[in-house]
């Protein structure tokens, strides 16, 4: 056995630098970038204006392994892996993350210890080196690399074991890219049925969305006392559980069930009640609640119940298109912590096709939506 450190030296901190303002910036990876599975997710990475004297050594390369250094939660421990291969000289790292980069590749083959790390968080290993901050749980990055050991293998048996491993994980790479192709044919027929508010060339009728909503309301404006009892606790969202446009209920909190019925008696989230995010980075993600769980939510989502005249499929996908974000972005003033005001939310303008159409849509949608679920059971991760 070897100790991490022996084969990578000590972690090398991540950079953020300020406001990419210039549109020049350089892109950075967060552990939003971080996926389950230890791929890369590109897919909404941010650009920011880092001093040169900082990034120099700090730009990723081929076989570098990127660490989460805070970030989890009680349920997801953190110190999650990702293994970079793309690009040189073109991603840095945030200051949430850190980097392992092996410094003999003729004795270890960085692929080999990152597996090693991905089966030691995947087994819970990083769990004792957790402490927990104001809701973040931290790293203990310098004790972690300095005791954890690696198994020594010949680098024709890390080969070996690479391929093997290498195999499932292009099915995995396989699944994703398949997922996202058929994400972009949800886009695509979205575009075509519908066109552009700003162009409007099927004549829609143009209306605000709180004419399309009985309610607009967020959640609770006091920070709750969360409870670790999920048997007796209730379910409670922020905007975190919806960032993949749809309701993930992995990592949820819970709250008493003295607070939940103060709660609950104000608000009462339903089927096809529309969940946007409206504050912090990624403020205006919407998804549908298409289920009858009993939650409360906090002041990061806003609730939108939609009225007849808009189906909730069609609702979720005009709020996260690139028109509507367009409008959200010019409503955001001032510096902090984005805020999108409820105000805001409802004076902002959508395109309101026939409900027929928008029931076509959404019937497409549910047969991709199948499609996916064909491919988890085909190739299940």
């Amino acid at each position: 056995m070897a100790k991490l450190i022996e084969i990578t030296g000590k972690v090398l901190s991540g950079e953020w630098g300020t406001d990419d303002e210039s549109g020049n910036g350089i892109p950075v990876l967060r552990t939003t970038n971080f996926t389950n599975e230890g791929i890369v997710d590109y897919s909404n990475v941010v650009t920011r204006t880092i001093q040169k004297k900082n990034i120099d050594a700090k730009y990723l390369r081929k076989g570098d392994i990127i660490i989460e250094k805070s970030g989890g939660s009680d349920k997801q421990p953190v110190g999650r892996v990702i293994y970079f291969d793309g690009p040189e000289s073109t991603y840095l790292f945030n200051n949430f993350t850190g980097l392992l980069r092996v410094k003999n590749q003729a004795v270890w083959l960085p692929r080999y210890v990152f597996y090693s790390l991905f089966h030691n968080y995947r087994k819970g290993g990083t769990r004792p080196f957790e402490s927990k901050t104001t809701g973040l749980h931290n790293l203990k990055t310098d004790d972690y690399i300095s005791r954890y050991e690696v198994l020594e293998a010949p680098i024709s048996e890390q080969q070996s074991i690479c391929k093997q491993l290498d195999y499932v994980y292009d099915i995995i790479k396989t699944r994703q890219q398949q997922l996202q192709k058929l994400d972009e044919l949800v886009k695509a027929r979205f575009v075509e049925m519908f066109g552009e508010l700003h162009y409007n060339r099927h004549g829609f009728k143009i209306v605000s969305v709180e004419e399309v909503c009985t309610m607009v309301k967020d959640g609770t404006h006091q920070t709750p006392q969360y409870t670790t009892d999920d048997i007796h606790g209730f379910k409670f969202l922020s905007s975190k559980d919806v960032m993949s446009q749809k309701v993930d209920w992995k990592n949820i909190k819970y709250i008493p069930s003295g607070l939940h019925e103060k709660l609950y008696s104000t608000l009462k989230p339903q089927r096809d009640d529309i969940l946007m995010s409206k504050n912090g980075v990624n403020y205006g993600v919407a998804a549908v609640n298409d289920s009858d769980e009993v939650f409360d939510i906090y002041v990061s989502l806003a609730l939108l119940r939609p009225k007849p005249i808009i189906n909730p499929i069609y609702f979720r996908c005009v709020l996260n298109n690139p028109d509507t974000k367009e409008q959200f972005d010019s409503s955001i003033k001032g510096i902090g912590v984005p805020n999108l005001h409820l105000g805001e939310i409802k004076k902002t303008k959508i395109l309101l096709p026939p409900i027929k159409l928008q029931n076509q849509f959404a019937a497409f949608v549910h047969q991709v939506d199948k499609s996916k679920l064909l491919q988890f059971f085909c190739f299940p991760i």
